[in-house]
């Protein structure tokens, strides 16, 4: 019997997907805990915030523990 081995603890996939939708400009979608969505581009990520740039509506600053999920818009 082999013994198993620990998950890691940080794959840093997140930062390579959030690099990568920054350096893209690619608009995103994100919905929060409260279902409300909003739209814009990531200008800035860190460990625990995302300032979403937004047209023609103020600019936010998303804590990460707010945020349900978020996807690329086409």
């Amino acid at each position: 019997m082999t013994a198993k081995t620990k998950a890691p603890e940080q794959t840093f996939e997140e930062v390579k997907y959030l690099r990568g939708l920054t350096d893209r400009r690619a608009r995103v979608r994100i919905r929060l805990e409260g279902d409300s969505e909003v739209a814009g581009i990531i200008e800035f990520y860190d460990q625990n915030l995302i300032r979403l740039t937004r047209e023609g509506e103020p600019n936010l600053f998303l804590y990460k523990h707010d945020i349900k999920y978020l996807w690329e818009e086409e």
